[in-house]
């Protein structure tokens, strides 16, 4: 079971900035792929964007897409998602996911963190 913690969220303006992080831990050995969901108030949780192991593959969500970044280092055992020209509708807990194989992590499946929560003010 691989351990998830997530950080970086905070209050921001409209077409601010933030960058996530999820920490990976326990059975890190093995290789693994890992992404981002958020889910607003009321809302079902939604995928946001998922990156391979080696991260040669990458996934996004069409609506951030050209405005969030993920990215990885495996030697930190880290996924980081850089938020850029952020919108009062990104306003979410992010939760960073993982599991062995990027499709799955795209569809929701594997090891999930607590959330850290980003909120983005108009």
């Amino acid at each position: 079971q691989v351990r998830l913690v997530e950080s970086g969220g905070g209050l921001v303006q409209t077409g601010g900035s933030l960058r996530l992080a999820c920490v990976a831990s326990g059975r890190t050995s093995s290789s693994y792929a890992m992404g981002w969901f958020r889910q607003a108030p009321g809302k079902e949780r939604e995928f946001v964007a998922a990156i391979s192991w080696s991260g040669s593959v990458i996934y996004y969500n069409g609506s951030v897409k050209g405005r969030f970044t993920i990215s990885r280092d495996n030697a930190k055992n880290t996924v980081y998602l850089q938020l850029n020209s952020l919108k009062p509708e990104d306003t979410a807990v992010y939760y960073c996911n993982a599991d062995s194989r990027v499709e799955r992590v795209s569809s929701g499946f594997g090891s999930w963190g607590q959330g850290t929560q980003v909120t983005v003010s108009s």
